[in-house]
């Protein structure tokens, strides 16, 4: 079972479509006891990381969510999912995220539009899971004003320019994560989501 975690932040129904396309057993918990028994879990999300911080705290999630990592089992965070796994955020204030990778999310530069609402080029810097069969330079779907820097730089799979190189897919061992959509990115992000599901549960998704 896939738990995808509903924790108000949004953005639910077309992760679990696109991962029931896939053939996936897919639930959306919003209490954190499914998780003990979950493959995988995604923690999708848009919206603002300070509330959806609180709302994970307030629902019992964090703890779960560690436990999850520790255990050795997939995890996958999505654009505001991917922010909450590290260990602050700047946006409107000063935040305490999961602390599950270390570093800090930062406002987008002024030089450029904010939001980044648009599709952007990928350039994959290391191998990563999630990345099987993706060319350098396919497009992918992005929406979001804030952007993570990863303390260790090794952690970055692959970037987007915007105004800068922005980190667009981090992580390492059972935990990786995206900060565009793949559910929204057509052809590329279906190729993304059918690794994933090879990746956390074997379940010979098509795409390969």
């Amino acid at each position: 079972m896939i738990a995808i975690t509903d924790y108000g932040a949004g953005n639910l129904h077309s992760i679990r479509r696109a991962l029931i396309r896939l053939g996936l057993d897919v639930r959306v918990i919003d209490s954190p006891r499914p998780l003990d028994g979950a493959e995988a879990v995604v923690v999708p999300g848009d919206g603002a990381f300070g509330p959806a911080a609180a709302r994970l705290r307030a629902l019992g999630f964090e703890e779960r969510i560690r436990a999850h990592v520790r255990s050795g089992r997939p995890f996958l965070g999505i654009c505001l999912g991917m922010q909450l796994l590290f260990d602050a955020s700047e946006e409107d204030g000063n935040h305490v995220g999961l602390g599950v990778l270390g570093g800090r999310v930062v406002r987008l530069p002024a030089s450029v539009k904010i939001p980044h609402m648009g599709w952007n080029r990928l350039r994959i810097v290391r191998p990563s899971p999630l990345l099987e069969g993706v060319e350098d330079g396919a497009y992918v779907y992005f929406v979001h004003s804030y952007h993570a820097v990863p303390a260790d730089p090794a952690l970055v799979a692959a970037t987007a320019e915007y105004g800068g190189a922005i980190a667009a897919v981090v992580g390492g061992d059972n935990v990786w994560a995206t900060q565009f959509h793949p559910e929204k990115s057509g052809a590329v992000g279906a190729r993304i989501l059918a690794n994933f599901a090879r990746w956390a549960v074997g379940a010979g998704a098509p795409g390969r």
